[in-house]
């Protein structure tokens, strides 16, 4: 059992119901619960006397005021959960190119033939989690290659610091490189094989993950299909609608379908734990059926402006009432700082506002950004309870943040009248050295 004296955030509600909670003076334990020595969970967490008095009353093992950890000016918050990355593309963040599609070709699959190579892959992890650590990240939804090595190096890393992950084989056989094609029945084989050693070891969860539709047969999308089937409590993850030239050559492969999206409803890719990225060139149908079959939007800010691809149109998902949440998207996306990117989200909600002092959007707000990439990233994963938030019974994932990291931050947030303003600035002045520690249950894996 462990003890943190500090302020706390914490989130309710969701969409234009979300509220953000504040303890100025919080309490939050932490501890092994129902003896299952794998979880740690929060124990109790709120305003500090509050908790102290309940569990003198409950009769637990006490709380002695040297036990506790106080961390005076930090804030505990959720930590982050991030809802689509690349982990083979950390190598390329920042490669100039002129669109997605050329993107790919020039960079990202020449690098993602590198991790055929285990030792290679192995090496990627540990960096690529250790910066996804470094900047608060918890809980990632994220590629791998289409090789079984780079989901193996994956997972290893990510057991080895108890970190919630979810990975799966890229499935491409069509339209790629040499060297990243499958076979279709093998990367099938491969998929399956991949679900049934690491689906539900430790904090590890297995995404089916057809890269997009260009690069999968119809016989590809549809085995992915029958697998997700098979096994309900798996992820699925791909891109839809990312950018134009894209959509075009969907239509060039599928003349007769709906949508873009409509090619994944027929195959049975679309359900409950089913993570589509960038979802920007959405019709009416398309969002509905989105909100339909309970699958989520990862809305990618930083790589859709980098890679000139659109806006995610925030307006018409609070209309329609779809689950999304915020991605990094490294290595298109720019940084793997969760406040970059939900700065880049406000850029984009601001950007739609309506003209003429109309009320703007609540996506664009402070304490929504934030939501979208813990509590409600969490709840469109399927997670909500889980990770997230700092709620009695979530695992114990959380940061400690430091509002005063560097002197412009610090003079900023002490000028904060509200918690909108404090979480608004630090999100524009915000970094990784803002994330004074990560603790992902049981283990601190970032000292100040």
């Amino acid at each position: 059992m462990k003890a943190y004296r500090a302020a706390i955030l914490s989130f309710s509600g969701a969409g234009a119901e979300v509220q953000a909670h504040w303890q100025d003076d919080g309490l939050l334990v932490t501890g092994i619960k129902n003896q299952d020595p794998t979880r740690e969970v929060i124990l109790a967490v709120g305003d500090y006397q509050t908790v102290m008095n309940q569990w003198a009353a409950r009769q637990l093992p006490p709380l002695r005021i040297e036990d506790i950890e106080h961390l005076p000016g930090k804030i505990l918050a959720p930590g982050f959960v991030d809802m689509h990355s690349h982990f083979p593309q950390m190598d390329v963040i920042g490669s100039p190119a002129t669109g997605l599609l050329p993107w790919l070709e020039n960079y990202t699959f020449p690098q993602e033939m590198k991790f055929q190579d285990p030792t290679h892959a192995a090496s990627v992890a540990e960096v690529f989690l250790d910066e996804m650590l470094g900047n608060g990240v918890t809980t990632a939804l994220t590629f791998a290659t289409a090789h079984k090595t780079s989901v193996d190096g994956l997972f290893e890393a990510a057991e080895k610091r108890h970190l919630r992950l979810i990975t799966g084989l890229c499935l491409m056989d069509q339209n790629a490189p040499q060297g990243l094609r499958h076979e279709t029945e093998q990367s099938l084989r491969e998929t399956q094989s991949l679900i049934e050693r690491w689906h539900g070891v430790d904090r590890l969860g297995y995404a089916i993950t057809p890269r997009f539709v260009p690069t999968s047969s119809e016989a590809q999308l549809g085995g992915a299909g029958e697998l997700a089937k098979q096994y309900p409590s798996t992820w699925i993850q791909s891109h839809v609608s990312e950018n134009t030239d894209e959509i075009a050559w969907v239509k060039a492969l599928y003349p007769t379908a709906r949508s873009y999206l409509s090619v994944y409803d027929d195959v049975g890719l679309l359900r409950e734990r089913a993570v589509y990225a960038h979802c920007i060139h959405f019709d009416t149908d398309d969002r509905a059926l989105m909100k339909d079959r309970d699958t989520a939007a990862a809305i990618c800010p930083t790589s859709n402006l980098f890679l000139g691809s659109g806006y995610f149109d925030y307006a018409a998902a609070e209309n329609h009432g779809f689950m999304f949440g915020l991605g990094s998207d490294v290595g298109g996306g720019t940084s793997f700082s969760p406040f970059k990117t939900m700065l880049g989200a406000f850029y984009v909600a601001q950007y739609q506002n309506s003209p003429g002092g109309n009320k703007p959007l609540y996506a664009s707000t402070a304490q929504h950004l934030w939501w979208q990439h813990t509590a409600g990233a969490a709840k469109a994963l399927g997670l909500e309870g889980v990770v997230g938030n700092l709620r009695e019974g979530c695992e114990a994932d959380f940061l400690v943040l430091d509002p005063h990291s560097t002197p412009l931050m610090a003079r900023r947030t002490a000028q904060a009248n509200n918690l909108e303003e404090l979480l608004f600035a630090m999100i524009v002045l915000g970094d990784d050295r803002a994330v004074a520690r990560t603790v992902t249950a049981k283990k601190p894996v970032k000292q100040p």
